[in-house]
């Protein structure tokens, strides 16, 4: 099924809880939107975390889960999955969210290791749950942080904050 990844951890490394009076069908639009663009864009890593690595760059890469793989958010499946959102809110969307490292001297450029995310949004009646594993990697960022992140990215694309933390 579009959006669910069929063997998503029971127990997940961090979960997030956060109000919010935004409709679920465009706070999911904007999710998608901001996964689309964030997609292939690389950048320093203290934007996204607390470096544990000098001078080090980082790409995300996301996906949505549809049953037991995820498709890459290219322009086409972006297109897509907001369609299917205008028709119909999703109560859960699972992502696969990749980071890749690396570090430029020079010309010359050295990949690292990289992290594999997975994350779980649930929406109900004004809240929204944020699970996320590490499925593998070296954790270069945190849960906590690519939490943070994303909802720091989420709220950019509000006049007032869309997701308010809870908490728990």
């Amino acid at each position: 099924m579009l959006g669910v990844f069929d063997n998503f951890p029971k127990n997940v490394h961090r979960i997030a809880l956060f109000s919010s009076t935004t409709p679920v069908k465009k706070l999911q639009q904007v999710i998608v939107n901001i996964f689309h663009k964030l997609n292939s864009t690389s950048l320093r890593l203290e934007d996204v975390s607390i470096p544990s690595i000098p001078e080090c760059k980082v790409l995300l890469e996301f996906g949505i889960a549809d049953a037991q793989d995820f498709t890459f958010l290219d322009g086409e499946e972006t297109t897509k999955l907001l369609e299917k959102t205008n028709e119909k809110s999703f109560q859960t969307m699972d992502f696969l969210c990749v980071l890749r490292y690396h570090r430029t001297h020079g010309e010359k450029k050295t990949s690292l290791k990289l992290d594999h995310y997975f994350l779980r949004f649930t929406f109900g009646r004004g809240l929204v749950e944020v699970q996320v594993y590490h499925e593998k990697g070296a954790m270069h960022v945190s849960p906590e942080e690519i939490i943070d992140f994303i909802s720091e990215k989420i709220n950019e694309n509000f006049s007032k904050r869309a997701l308010r933390p809870v908490p728990v």
